[in-house]
């Protein structure tokens, strides 16, 4: 069964088309990646799903029910993150979530079991001081504790892991990995490797369109290379690899691998001249559990850039 389904939405925002007809549907009881830069569209997609949002055309449905603009019947299913969760500061969590409860209508004995137990799966369990105390990560934690409060269908999370460090990503993508037993869940993001780490399926929105969807496997195997594509936002840095190693090659400015890249260039090598790459970089390589390659700075010249191996 689909938890979500979305048909043929569309959305403009004076002359500037934002959703374009786009089709998606996530399954119940899977980790659902939403791929795509900033800008794709990606929050405008969730505020339609929530209600909140207007949309030009199209229907969405959660578990079900259609979902209306400015009725939040269907939102009795979802719990909900935004990409900045704002708190009562003087509040603690456990204050916070009892609050929550209430607005929800929760029984009050339900809502200490409840709050108890989300806040040892977020890891603040043992936490009393108040929120205005908190660390970005901290209240990243304690608003997936609330939006999981009331038992949702559907939990829907915007770039959740934006701003935080590795350590803190890593902790908030436990967490919905975790939270997967309980709930389907919906994130958006444009950091791949997240996506790769947690996600069962995936959709890239680029260009107001759903570009692709599927499994991770699926996806990979659309895609096949032994080589590397390093994704670059000036052109000048390209232009000094192309004269550093005489394989590289220029893929399609607007390709694909593209999505999440500021400006629209890629060079392809292969993995033994990634090795010879390495003298000319300095402090630029950390490898993930799954051998990805991060690539922090380009070559030593003026100005580096920030750039990505996948």
């Amino acid at each position: 069964m689909d938890v979500l389904a979305i048909q043929n939405l569309k959305k403009h925002f004076g002359s500037k088309e934002v959703l374009c007809g786009i089709d998606l549907s996530v399954p119940e009881h899977s980790i659902f990646g939403f791929i795509g830069k900033n800008g794709a569209g990606k929050t405008t997609t969730m505020k339609a799903i929530l209600g909140l949002l207007k949309a030009d055309s199209g229907e969405i449905y959660v578990m079900g029910e259609k979902v209306h603009f400015g009725q939040t019947n269907t939102n009795r299913h979802i719990g909900y993150l935004p990409d900045v969760p704002e708190f009562y500061s003087y509040m603690t969590p456990m204050e916070y979530l009892s609050l929550c409860g209430e607005v929800c209508g929760m029984d009050k004995t339900d809502i200490v079991t409840r709050s108890k137990e989300l806040l040892e799966l977020v890891g603040l369990g043992k936490e009393y001081h108040r929120i205005k105390g908190f660390s970005r990560g901290m209240k990243q934690r304690l608003g997936i504790a609330q939006a999981l409060l009331n038992r949702p269908k559907l939990l829907i999370c915007d770039e959740p892991t934006s701003a935080l460090d590795p350590a803190g990503r890593k902790e908030i993508l436990d967490i919905l990995l975790a939270a997967k037993e309980q709930t389907t869940v919906l994130f958006s993001t444009h950091i791949l490797s997240d996506v790769e780490r947690i996600c069962t399926e995936v959709a890239f929105l680029h260009d107001g369109k759903i570009a692709m969807q599927g499994t991770i496997a699926e996806l990979r195997n659309k895609r096949v290379s032994d080589g590397f594509i390093i994704e670059i936002e000036q052109k000048e840095v390209a232009d000094v690899l192309i004269n550093v190693f005489g394989d590289f090659q220029y893929t399609e400015k607007n390709s694909l691998v593209l999505l999440i890249a500021l400006f629209a260039i890629s060079i392809l090598f292969s993995p033994s001249k990634f090795h010879t790459f390495l003298p000319y970089s300095t402090n630029l390589c950390t490898f993930s559990s799954d051998n990805t390659y991060f690539i922090q700075y380009g070559v030593s010249i003026p100005n580096p850039t920030p750039c990505v191996i996948s």
